[in-house]
């Protein structure tokens, strides 16, 4: 039913970022967009132990083309799809979508397949050598979203996100990050 994404019926567009765009976001959006820290820690410290991770896609499929072209893959190649929503006490708070090469998680140890409900970034972050490498911005449109999602998390409006390209001893992953009203009133 899924072909490769719970969240999406296509592949967001998605903005390099640069100064012009920087400027353009609203306020709510800017701090969550260009956070350089863990967003789960960001998230822990405003709702302690309330806060969750509920897995919603996890398998072995081809990512979308673009996520491909980012991350120098051959389009048909089987990556780790994982898609979450953050979220406390029931709120949602952050849809998450991440592609992660079998290369990436050889080098990693295995420790980002094995994640379970436990978030991306305590793992990613507890990394000493993590580099970030490209950020791109989004602003998906409504009838992107898969309508299962949609009636899952109440999306009726349009919803920042950022991708970013990060790498583990060279190897290359992507990590996008969709906030919800309820994150950006955090």
């Amino acid at each position: 039913m899924h072909k490769n994404s719970f969240l999406f019926t296509r592949e967001p567009h998605w903005k390099k970022k640069h100064p012009g765009l920087k400027q353009a976001l609203p306020p709510d959006v800017h701090s969550w967009i260009y956070e350089k820290g863990s967003l789960t820690r960001r998230l822990r410290k405003v709702y302690g132990s309330s806060f969750a991770v509920e897995i919603l896609f996890h398998r072995w499929k081809p990512a979308f083309l673009g996520e491909c072209n980012l991350l120098g893959l051959p389009h048909q190649q089987y990556n780790l799809v994982r898609e979450v929503l953050l979220h406390a006490n029931g709120r949602p708070l952050i849809l998450a979508r991440t592609i992660l090469p079998e290369h990436t998680i050889k080098v990693a140890k295995r420790n980002l397949s094995h994640l379970g409900t436990r978030p991306l970034g305590e793992v990613i972050f507890s990394y000493p050598k993590l580099e970030r490498l490209d950020l791109n911005i989004t602003n998906v449109q409504h009838s992107l979203w898969r309508e299962e999602l949609i009636e899952k998390v109440n999306i009726g409006q349009h919803v920042w996100g950022r991708r970013t390209v990060y790498a583990i001893q060279k190897q290359k992953m992507l990590v996008s990050e969709f906030f919800m009203p309820g994150a950006l009133t955090t």
